[in-house]
């Protein structure tokens, strides 16, 4: 998942250097919304892991 934001987060950057502002805000909002579930799941994981 963390390659899925960084990936859009690239598609956002060149897009906004190109000029395409709608194609931007689109994009940087998946990528938003992928950081976000990666940290939530990641967080959850690390305190209700499997003890071992």
């Amino acid at each position: 998942m963390p390659c899925y934001s960084i990936a859009f987060l690239v598609v956002a950057t060149v897009a906004a250097l190109l000029g395409f502002g709608i194609i931007v805000g689109v994009v940087a909002l998946l990528a938003k919304i992928l950081i976000s579930a990666f940290l939530v799941l990641f967080l959850a994981t690390v305190f209700f892991g499997r003890n071992a």
